[in-house]
């Protein structure tokens, strides 16, 4: 049994990624510091210095005796801290507390619950922590097994992630650019998908499994969630051409998408994907995960986080 230091159960660890986005961290550092200092917010920080680097720090923060940790970047970073809380063995996930002060590209996750990217607003947001029991997801590929609390896929939009790298020196629009790479070169695969008891075998450009609203850098695709209901929000777009990604790209940022003859929702615990031949991209909260089979269930109400 390991000892844990109850002192540090009210103050915040911040785990902040230099490198997220591409603004002056510096600078916003300096920032965050006064505005924490002028909230009398107590903390501790420590900067991520290599690829997820996250999960070692929330670890040992939470083994020193944090239970609120504040992750500064983008929605890869919070990812990674998500599953540094999930992974480790120290107290339960739901006794973690993380907010988030969104510095990345994307920021997706702070859409769904309408947390601004001003920074003063999210201090004030995290000074009177209203906060939410929300369920996070589990992704397992081949052997390996990933969390994530924003949303997951395969097919179309693993490809348009495993793109994005390369891109990010455009800022927002590199979403944009990936995607319209992806309409043009991505090529669709067949897909056995069980679910609710029923198999569908459908040539399907993607399968989304969806905790929250937004991916892509904006994009909607998944309808009416609930973030602490216990059920994916599981959204399989079918047969889609070129032509049909073109024509309806409005609505994938809209939410309308979902209403596409082509793609059909659901609602459940559990999903397996498997494939034949090909072995396309899976994402998790637009990290690139790996590729070929998936199955995704989900744990309700894991951990809290604040928000507006």
């Amino acid at each position: 049994m390991s000892y844990i230091d109850t002192t540090n159960t009210n103050s915040w660890f911040i785990i902040a990624n230099p490198t997220s986005g591409n603004r002056n961290f510096s600078k916003l550092w300096k920032e965050i510091q006064q505005l924490l200092k002028n909230k009398n917010l107590d903390y501790s920080f420590a900067f991520t210095q290599f690829s997820k680097h996250e999960i070692t720090l929330v670890q040992n923060a939470i083994k020193i005796g944090f239970r609120n940790i504040i992750s500064v970047g983008g929605d890869g970073t919070l990812h990674h801290v998500v599953n540094g809380i999930m992974t480790q063995r120290y107290v339960k996930t739901s006794d973690i507390t993380i907010s988030v002060i969104p510095l990345g590209t994307g920021n997706d996750w702070i859409k769904t619950y309408n947390i601004p990217t001003n920074i003063k607003e999210v201090i004030e947001i995290i000074y009177k922590k209203n906060i939410i029991a929300q369920d996070i997801g589990v992704l397992k590929s081949l052997n390996t097994v990933t969390y994530f609390n924003n949303v997951a896929g395969i097919g179309y939009d693993g490809y348009v992630v495993s793109k994005l790298e390369s891109l990010k020196k455009f800022g927002s629009i590199s979403y944009l650019i990936a995607g319209l790479y992806g309409m043009l070169f991505y090529k669709k695969s067949n897909f056995k998908i069980k679910i609710n008891n029923k198999v569908i075998e459908t040539n399907c450009l993607m399968a989304v499994f969806g905790i929250c609203k937004y991916s892509g850098g904006g994009m909607q695709f998944t309808e009416k969630i609930n973030t602490s209901s216990g059920l994916l929000n599981v959204t399989i777009v079918k047969n889609f051409t070129l032509l049909d990604l073109i024509i309806n790209l409005p609505k994938l940022y809209s939410g309308e998408i979902v209403n596409h003859k082509k793609v059909v929702t659901y609602k459940t615990k559990e999903i397996e994907v498997s494939l034949k031949k090909t072995k396309p991209f899976i994402q998790a909260d637009g990290e690139l995960i790996g590729v070929g089979n998936v199955s995704v269930t989900i744990i309700e109400k894991a951990i809290q986080f604040v928000i507006c």
